[in-house]
């Protein structure tokens, strides 16, 4: 017994290093991993259209690129997975435009309040070449853009009263991102602005440490924020749009092949998603009303007035010429 596998020991050992060897070959690569990281939860249209770009890069490189997809703030804030984007520790994320003026302050100027009157119109100036010289300034910061995904017009809920004009926002305390556009143009309409993460704010709703908070009707929806609020006023004060991007160090160690995959499924994905958040804007509103929110539809001529010099807060950082052109582009 003892001869027999004396020689049966060094027999499957070949077999074993021959088996390696034909599951190896000299070129093969390790798959390039993305970690894609966003705030929003698992069932809102966000992470939808990151799990879209997730399919269509992966079909597409054929199991070379892998996207991770990191949802609900795991890797931390919105500010987190833009820092995350500009040391290499995330290699994409898609967050609020405003949230980029935080390392290039003209990404801001989409948050002007009042900006656009539809969808239409603001995928038409972020599409075009003038907002697109705005995002080239990110490179220089280690960001690259890759493709506007949408958010929504804001709209703002309390837990206090109805909001039908400029006056019913005073003294509120309503949570914001920090976007120093958003902040100056709701202390514009009255009301006292408290910038907060994103993540703490149902805590803060619920406990009564805040009034209130402006988003768009998608992201109040899936947020669950009818829980604790009460009453929503159909503002659209303001339009921000969420910016895909890339890491800037980590877009230069792909191939050109590679680029093109993941830049031409950042621009599908955020195609798909564009509509999606379109439709559910036009039905949310209802099913809102259903969980038991009031909803006001303020004129909102008072509400343009009030907000009208907030613009010319700003034209140091964006500029005159920017402004108006972004005005002008409706």
């Amino acid at each position: 017994m003892k001869r027999r596998n004396a020689y049966r020991l060094p027999f499957l050992g070949l077999c074993t290093v021959g088996l390696l060897a034909a599951s190896w070959s000299p070129g093969a690569a390790a798959p390039v991993t993305i970690k894609f990281a966003h705030v929003a939860t698992v069932d809102d249209s966000r992470h939808q259209a990151a799990l879209k770009f997730k399919e269509l890069v992966e079909t597409r490189s054929k199991g070379t690129i892998k996207v991770e997809v990191y949802y609900g703030g795991q890797l931390g804030g919105d500010r987190d997975a833009i820092e995350g984007l500009r040391l290499g520790t995330v290699q994409m994320t898609t967050a609020g435009a405003g949230i980029y003026a935080l390392f290039e302050p003209k990404m801001g100027i989409t948050a002007l309040p009042f900006l656009f009157e539809n969808f239409e119109e603001a995928w038409k100036f972020l599409d075009g070449p003038v907002n697109a010289e705005v995002t080239k300034l990110l490179i220089s910061k280690g960001i690259r853009g890759l493709a506007y995904w949408e958010n929504g017009f804001r709209c703002i809920t309390n837990s206090v009263r109805p909001i039908k004009t400029p006056e019913d926002l005073k003294g509120l305390k309503i949570r914001t991102p920090e976007n120093p556009v958003i902040l100056s143009t709701m202390r514009a309409l009255g009301a006292n602005p408290l910038p907060m993460a994103w993540a703490e704010v149902y805590v803060a709703l619920q406990q009564g440490a805040i009034d209130g908070q402006e988003n768009p009707i998608p992201l109040i929806y899936t947020s669950k924020l009818y829980e604790v609020q009460k009453y929503l006023a159909i503002t659209n004060h303001v339009y921000e749009p969420l910016l895909t991007a890339i890491s800037e160090r980590f877009w230069q160690t792909l191939t050109p092949e590679q680029q093109k995959i993941v830049a031409d499924a950042a621009v599908e994905a955020g195609a798909f998603h564009r509509q999606l958040v379109k439709k559910q804007t036009e039905q949310l509103v209802e099913v809102l009303k259903q969980k038991g929110m009031q909803i006001t539809y303020p004129d909102l001529k008072p509400f343009r007035q009030a907000a009208a010099n907030v613009r010319d807060q700003f034209v140091g950082v964006f500029g005159r010429e920017l402004i108006d052109k972004a005005y002008g582009s409706r």
